[in-house]
């Protein structure tokens, strides 16, 4: 559905360091399937970090001692009976590489050895590891991704991102479940990259729009909304009182289908209408222009929507954008939609 390089576009938008020289050169490069290219990106970041220089923190140590440090933990002296052999169990900060965001990083190339991935890409990451001596390994089914990037870390955000896409999809390929099972978790991670993508892409591309992801509060008489679910766009493109509320759609299949007759996604389309309503009703500006549109991710299906409806004085259109072309191609696709409803 979508082409390997444009997997590596997608990422450099939603991560503006790989438009830096130091990564242009993967789009030089051949790949069989997008975890050969993730790793090679992951390949290039790591050891742009190593030079710059691993992330170190302080990180709590327990440990029984004969001299004192840090704190006493008298309750963990008297379980392992430290006493019996003048010692005591201490708790201390100790400022070291071994922390979560270098487990994370050594535990994927771990994994990566094990699959399939190039015999350089092997080398190099078996290169890399000579690095991460000392620093533990995870449960690759455990890992909390919802990690905070600070000013320190923050060039760890974007191989901490690419973990994450390594990780899931090496426990895709290995898991024992349906292959239904298989293409919802892959379409979760697809899901994810195409919305960021298209949302960096306007932001960068289009600096004259506001581009955000907003909350959009219901319009109630009442106000009594504590029951009521939240409403968050995936992408809300806005200038001058002209409103275009985009929900980012990655399916295997864009359309349900029934005995050959095709219709939309009863959901998606109610969720679009149910933003542009209340986004329009809470603007009470008479000028004001609120449009909806369903973007999904071109499939290889024979029918792909593409429509406009006219609903209740709003616009709302479903309509494809296809992946699977030039990058150049995709810009003009994504340029056309700020071009029809904004005339930029």
């Amino acid at each position: 559905m979508i082409e390997i390089k444009n997997i590596y576009y997608m990422l450099s938008y939603a991560f503006t360091i790989l438009k830096e020289n130091g990564y242009k050169e993967v789009l030089t490069e051949q790949f069989n399937n997008s975890t050969e290219l993730y790793t090679e990106i992951l390949v290039k970041g790591v050891s742009n970090q190593i030079k710059r220089g691993l992330h170190y923190e302080y990180v709590e140590q327990q440990e029984s001692l004969t001299t004192l440090r840090g704190k006493i933990d008298i309750s963990q002296s008297i379980r392992n009976q430290d006493f019996m052999n003048k010692k005591l169990s201490c708790t201390y900060d100790e400022f070291s590489k071994d922390n979560y965001m270098n487990q994370i990083i050594k535990t994927t190339m771990l994994s990566l050895l094990k699959n399939r991935i190039t015999k350089k890409q092997k080398k190099n990451i078996k290169n890399l590891l000579a690095y991460f001596e000392n620093i533990k390994i995870l449960n690759i089914r455990t890992i909390n991704w919802n990690l905070r990037f600070s000013r320190n870390n923050k060039t760890y955000k974007m191989l901490i991102s690419i973990c994450q896409l390594i990780i899931e999809g090496l426990l895709q390929d290995k898991s024992e479940g349906s292959k239904q099972l298989m293409d919802f978790i892959d379409e979760q991670r697809m899901s994810r990259l195409y919305e960021k993508f298209i949302f960096e892409y306007y932001k960068q591309e289009f600096p004259q729009l506001s581009v955000t992801a907003s909350h959009i509060p219901w319009s109630l008489d009442n106000n009594e909304a504590k029951m009521l679910p939240s409403m968050k766009s995936d992408i809300m493109l806005s200038c001058n009182n002209n409103y275009l509320i985009i929900d980012a759609k990655y399916y295997t299949k864009s359309l349900q289908s029934f005995y050959d007759t095709y219709k939309i996604h009863s959901a998606n389309l109610y969720q679009i209408f149910t933003y542009v309503k209340n986004q329009d009703m809470n603007l009470k500006v008479k000028q004001a222009k609120v449009s909806g549109m369903l973007l999904y991710a071109k499939t290889d299906e024979k029918i792909v929507p593409n429509n406009k409806f006219q609903m209740s004085g709003n616009q709302i259109s479903v309509t494809t954008l296809d992946m699977n072309t030039d990058f150049f191609q995709i810009k003009k696709q994504l340029n056309k939609i700020v071009k029809e409803y904004f005339d930029i």
